[in-house]
């Protein structure tokens, strides 16, 4: 009897908010998934009213909509890593907790999407204390950006010194890894940290690429840090292939007019087809 070989596509779960403007959130990952060969799927955690100008609205999903969501893809398609973003409420983050044990989500890559590129703030007061207690120590990377990563030591980051003193802070209280995004400071050169529990700091530093369509930038590449750990690559190597991923992106959207404000990445500058990775072969082939 023959035996077809057969194949799965590496399996990427969004769990995140809805950009109705297209530039962010799950679209925005879902771009990022395909764009790298990857079968994205969502589990959206708030609607969102927005354009490249602004945030005009946000209605939370109910728990055990964003429960089912997560549970209906884990059972039947599987994953084989995950990017969490925008967690707007505390009931929000314990559902997506919960599900991480539940299941026992593994290659999970947290942006604590907190500020929308706008200057909307995205979250309550009460959902950041509960997401550092329930989520920090459940993920194996968190990316925010020197604004995010301010409010989570609840100073201001001027500097790399600063930048290293609250990565190490945010190990500190729970973390596993941190990619501190360094985009914010003021220079020609953008400096990011990679921070893990166990060796040595990774600075990474690229020349500032001048544009007005950043919107969406970290959504970007947290997606593609976890397509990347999906396609099975480590995680300083899943970082370092992200940052040049969105710096492509950033480069082939620069001149291009989406909206009246700042407009998004272009995801589609140069897609690869579907990796198909072998599940079952016929006996004696690899």
């Amino acid at each position: 009897m023959t035996i077809e070989r057969k194949y799965q596509y590496p399996r990427v779960l969004s769990i995140a908010g809805s950009d109705s403007g297209g530039g962010a959130g799950i679209q925005a990952d879902l771009k990022t998934f395909s764009a790298l060969g990857c079968f994205g799927m969502t589990a959206i955690t708030a609607l969102t009213a927005q354009n490249t100008c602004g945030v005009r609205a946000i209605h939370n999903v109910p728990p055990m909509m964003l429960r089912e969501q997560i549970d209906a893809v884990v059972e039947d398609i599987g994953v084989d890593a995950v990017k969490i973003g925008m967690l707007h409420a505390p009931d929000t983050v314990r559902t997506v907790a919960q599900a991480i044990d539940r299941h026992q989500l593994a290659r999970v890559v947290f942006d604590p999407v907190m500020v929308a590129t706008s200057g909307a703030k995205l979250i309550d007061d009460e959902a950041i204390t509960v997401l550092v207690a329930e989520l920090f120590p459940r993920v194996a990377l968190i990316t925010p950006n020197l604004d995010e990563a301010a409010l989570l030591v609840g100073r201001p980051l001027t500097s790399p010194q600063d930048m290293a003193l609250a990565a190490a802070e945010l190990l500190g209280r729970g973390a596993q890894a941190v990619l501190l995004k360094g985009g914010h400071l003021a220079g020609d050169t953008v400096m990011d940290l990679l921070l893990q529990v166990s060796g040595e700091p990774l600075w990474m530093q690229s020349p500032r690429i001048h544009s007005a369509n950043t919107h969406g930038t970290g959504c970007t590449l947290s997606s593609a840090i976890a397509a990347h750990l999906a396609l099975g690559a480590s995680l300083p190597a899943a970082v370092q292939h992200a940052r040049a991923f969105v710096r492509q992106a950033l480069q082939a959207g620069a001149t291009v007019k989406t909206g009246q404000s700042s407009g998004p990445l272009n995801h589609g500058f140069a897609p690869m087809p579907m990796h198909l990775e072998v599940i079952h072969s016929p006996a004696g082939r690899p």
